[in-house]
């Protein structure tokens, strides 16, 4: 496929380069470490999923309660461990112990400051981790031995967690600007933070070792490229940063002479994940895995031995194009190197429903181009025995949510949840869509009326059904309802596939009826706030939103119009006689309107 796609490279990396700025939003995406089992990803939807990359099904899937006020912001698997997935049998004496250590808790740092534990094995919420200044979490990182994590946030602190009690060790002032990448050296002794300068800490007291500078904006990326101590002049270290097109090396000298850069490789945009393996000695090459905003592939190898002032271009950069006539970019997601340098593990598509795929890349060449057929591959499955799927615990701080509810395309097949869903038909009543709307009470004002009439469920279903069959009847009935939280819980439960539809109604029903306003905008702000997300990770958003700015965007400036009118008005009607008031007031206002 790459020798047949190499002749239209240039077309493609200019379509990626122009589809690259497209989503501002970085999505958190990364592989388990050692086995490379699991791949965890943060999608538009605010839902944490986890990928089995043998099967190339979802394994798990978990929503944080606050998952779209508190937005997944980064994730760290923990160390490789022994877990006990459920009661086994004594082995006999005979039998040879094999334990096999495998990826399990997974840390995810939310905009709202807290920091989230699951567990994949057990398929719940470990714990949370709360700090007292609720600033959002930008990085977390593990310790690579010792029961500890390290998150950084906004407030421009660094945070130590002690897991074991699930509270904060220790608290420290990093930089001036926010933390916005951390780094654990292997040995587990110093620490790498930075904000857009680059510090190194001693973990042992807590104490600035070193300073690099050389970075103009928040560095993103922090990885250590030796396993050598500091002392050896052998140590050294990679970073990258947003807007910036190159992948800095630096090394900590025992002369402290190491403020700049020592090697640079260079990227076609900046980088959103790095995969690294690291030099064991100076006769061992370090071997890089950059993937870019662009979505394009970079691929380095380099032997690590002092200063080099002219930057590294790629070994191998690697693109990926679907196989129509025309062919269209596909990104590259996340990419972790294999054993020899030819194996590659990727992640590509979008993060709704990632494709996972391990290739063999010829890196003997300069360029390579992959061509795949994306229909056929980007379908949403499951594991065929769904009893081995993970399942969240439900309790007061977690929400579940699983393959097969509104958001997704596939049915989810399962014994368990058929007879729940046919239990479930057993206790309800069903009911037509004339019953349901004559169940809807506009004026219910009691709480008790409330509980009494329909469902925030079956109020997503009509609006749903109203949206597709574009019936005015039902559309009507469900839009103006007047009960802030029956309008949030709608808006909540609605599939993705609906939003887009709502907004444009919601559109039109502003244009065509001025005066039911004030409920159109109540339904806005519902959609805002609960799938900003999803909206912004539409390439055509400017279109599809464009009638609604402008819209706005006029009545913002009519609006210091009216204020200015309103004015003059209350300044002329003050000067009349209480009884005039009272009689032109009921000439130029009645109902509410204006005549």
């Amino acid at each position: 496929n790459s020798a047949h796609a190499r002749d239209w490279t240039h077309v493609v990396s200019t379509e990626m380069a122009s589809d690259g700025g497209s989503s501002s939003l970085q999505l958190p995406c990364v592989f388990s470490p050692k086995s490379r089992q699991y791949l965890a990803v943060c999608a538009q939807d605010g839902r944490l999923r986890i990928w089995n990359t043998d099967s190339k099904t979802i394994n798990q899937e978990y929503v944080p309660s606050a998952h779209l006020s508190a937005t997944c912001t980064c994730i760290a698997w923990g160390p490789c461990r022994t877990v006990k997935e459920g009661p086994q049998r004594k082995k006999r004496k005979s039998e040879a112990v094999q334990v096999e250590e495998k990826a399990d808790l997974l840390a995810m740092g939310t905009a709202a400051g807290s920091v989230l534990l699951y567990s994949t094995a057990k398929g719940t919420l470990h714990c949370s981790l709360v700090s007292l200044e609720h600033a959002g979490v930008n990085c977390v990182h593990w310790h690579p031995e010792d029961s500890v994590l390290y998150s950084g946030s906004d407030d421009t602190n660094i945070v130590e967690w002690d897991l074991q009690s699930g509270k904060m060790r220790r608290l420290w002032k990093a930089d001036r600007a926010a933390v916005t990448s951390l780094c654990v050296s292997p040995d587990g002794k110093l620490l790498l933070s930075a904000g857009h300068v680059i510090k190194m800490w001693d973990l042992d007291t807590k104490e600035l070792y070193r300073k690099f500078t050389g970075h103009s904006t928040a560095v993103t990326t922090l990885r250590f490229a030796t396993t050598r101590p500091p002392d050896s002049n052998g140590l050294y270290f990679v970073s990258g940063a947003a807007h910036d097109r190159l992948i800095s090396v630096w090394q900590v000298r025992e002369d402290g002479k190491d403020k700049n850069s020592v090697v640079s490789f260079t990227l076609t945009d900046e980088p959103r994940h790095v995969d690294l393996v690291p030099s064991n000695s100076k006769e061992e090459a370090v071997r890089l895995a950059v993937v870019c905003q662009d979505g394009q592939l970079h691929l380095f190898e380099h032997f690590l031995n002092g200063p080099c002032k002219k930057p590294f271009s790629p070994s191998c950069s690697v693109q990926m194009a679907d196989t129509r006539e025309s062919p269209m970019p596909i990104p590259m997601l996340a990419a972790v190197l294999g054993r020899d340098s030819r194996s590659v593990l990727l992640a590509y598509g979008n993060h709704l429903q990632p494709v996972i795929e391990q290739v063999e890349v010829n890196t003997t060449e300069r360029h390579v181009c992959l061509s795949r057929d994306v229909k056929t591959s980007l379908s949403l499955t499951m594991e065929s025995t769904v009893s081995k799927v993970k399942t969240p615990v439900v309790n007061t701080k977690s929400k579940v949510l699983v393959p097969g509810l509104p958001g997704h395309q596939a049915p989810l097949k399962g014994s368990h949840l058929e007879k729940a869903s046919e239990k479930r038909k057993k206790d309800t009543k069903e009911m037509s869509i004339a019953e349901q709307l004559g169940e809807i009470d506009l004026s219910a004002t009691s709480s008790e009326k409330v509980k009494a009439s329909l469902q925030t469920d079956n109020y997503a279903v009509l609006l749903v059904q109203g949206l597709e069959s574009n019936d005015a009847d039902i559309l009507n009935k469900v839009l103006q309802t007047r009960k802030e939280m029956v309008i949030k819980k709608t808006v909540a439960r609605l599939p993705l596939s609906a939003v887009l539809p709502l907004v444009k109604e919601l559109t039109n029903r502003l244009q065509g009826h001025p005066f039911a306003g004030i409920l159109m905008v109540r339904w806005l702000k519902a959609v805002l706030m609960h799938h900003t997300s999803y909206l912004a990770s539409l390439p055509d958003l400017v279109t599809e939103l464009g009638v609604l700015y402008h819209m706005i965007e006029s009545r913002v400036k009519m609006f210091h119009k009216l204020t200015k009118l309103h004015g003059k008005l209350y300044l002329l009607m003050t000067h009349v006689s209480p009884f005039e008031v009272d009689h032109t007031a009921k000439l130029v206002y009645e109902d509410g309107e204006w005549d």
